[in-house]
């Protein structure tokens, strides 16, 4: 009688090893794969959205937009045009919102919303401070509409494989705007009022 039930004991604890060990089926690591059927490669590659977000003096600010990556590809002058307005993103327009005024290399921006465009330059680019914040690539894009222009010279930097915006050197009420991508960086003095 024992060991029949030493017998019937192992083979209970073989079983439970075998089913603990099984391969999972698919669907119990769904979590694990992108929705769509797309590799995990393919999600790198695609623009992702981010979000600044930074107090400058009183000024809360926050920069959101769709940050493309390089992935081999030619960017100035190649994937992004020389002399044409630039969403400077993905897919919908960068917006800046400020809560208080501020001063972007002199230049006032009063509290509120705005789109952000660049025109690249071989040697200059024009930063653009736009009212429509709320459009699609640059196709509703209408100078008429611009808060402000400055022009900036570009700098070349360390490689950065996905756009950037950050706002770096903050000392209170003074600030740095950074838009970098590839191997060229924008840097915009922001002061607060």
């Amino acid at each position: 009688m024992k060991t029949l039930l030493l017998r019937i004991s192992f083979t209970a604890l073989g079983f439970a090893f075998l089913i603990a060990c099984s391969p999972k089926k698919n669907d119990e690591h769904a979590q694990h794969q992108p929705a769509d059927n797309t590799t995990v490669a393919d999600t790198v590659k695609k623009s992702i959205p981010k979000e600044v977000h930074t107090n400058i003096g009183n000024a809360h600010v926050t920069i959101k937009y769709h940050a493309p990556a390089v992935r081999g590809r030619v960017i100035w002058g190649g994937l992004v045009a020389y002399d044409q307005v630039w969403v400077t993103g993905a897919h919908s327009a960068t917006s800046m919102e400020t809560s208080g005024d501020l001063m972007l290399a002199g230049k006032h921006l009063p509290a509120g919303k705005y789109a952000i465009f660049t025109i690249p330059g071989k040697e200059t680019w024009e930063f653009i401070v736009n009212k429509n914040w709320e459009q699609h690539l640059a196709d509703e894009y209408a100078a008429a509409e611009d808060v402000f222009r400055i022009t900036v010279t570009p700098k070349e930097a360390a490689h950065r494989e996905r756009l950037t915006y950050d706002i770096t050197d903050v000392k209170g009420n003074e600030a740095s705007l950074v838009v970098g991508w590839e191997k060229l960086e924008l840097n915009i003095p922001i002061q607060s009022h």
